[in-house]
């Protein structure tokens, strides 16, 4: 797996967090910026997911089994979309407070995804 993708990523996720964490202490919703930085963030998991099916497909294996590495790179790649949309539905500081959770937790499956390829 690119190491540098995946610290890229993790990053921009943790800085997503931070981005809507801060949204959340001063009583705002998701705005339209953040949707735009969940988009960032979405399309880099995009180009890890993509990356990481190609050399599935050239025949690299990762150390700790393919089938949680796809796991984990489906979950990493849904993980963005699904809180922006669970902050859509709550238009409230609570709606900024789940992005800032689904970049924390797009964070940590790097970290994981790092892992499982043999890190």
């Amino acid at each position: 797996m690119l190491d540098a993708l995946t610290l890229v990523t993790g990053v921009a996720a943790l800085l997503l967090a931070a981005w809507c964490g801060w949204a959340a202490y001063r009583d705002q919703p998701t705005k339209d910026w953040h949707f735009i930085g969940m988009a960032v963030v979405t399309l880099l998991s995009l180009v890890q997911l993509v990356v990481g099916i190609v050399l599935l497909a050239r025949g690299e294996e990762p150390e700790q089994g393919t089938t949680i590495f796809v796991a984990y790179l489906l979950g990493a790649f849904a993980c963005v979309p699904a809180a922006g949309f669970m902050s859509l539905a709550e238009r409230t500081r609570w709606g900024s407070v789940t992005v800032a959770a689904g970049g924390v937790v797009l964070a940590v499956l790097e970290v994981r995804l790092h892992d499982i390829w043999g890190g």
